[in-house]
């Protein structure tokens, strides 16, 4: 099963400056949706996501990271906006 680490190494990989740049993320597995939840925090504002089953680990294959991307990307610019 994918872990939360190889999760965020692949965000920061998609997105360098996350974590550089006053964004941090963590990424928790959310048993009761079986869903993965991202969430980036910058400053005082905080916003989540969640990834579909098979998104992360589709991503991290290498097969097809437009989901994840979409979604963190999507995150990055409403905190941005704060």
């Amino acid at each position: 099963m994918t872990d939360k680490q190889q999760i965020c190494e692949k965000i920061k990989e998609i997105y360098p400056d996350i974590g550089e740049c006053g964004i941090d993320v963590t990424v928790e597995y959310d048993a009761s949706q079986q869903r993965w939840v991202v969430d980036l925090k910058k400053d005082r504002h905080e916003l989540k996501t969640y990834l579909e089953p098979g998104d992360a680990e589709l991503c991290l294959e290498g097969k097809q990271c437009v989901s994840l991307g979409i979604e963190i990307a999507q995150l990055r610019d409403n905190i941005d906006r704060m």
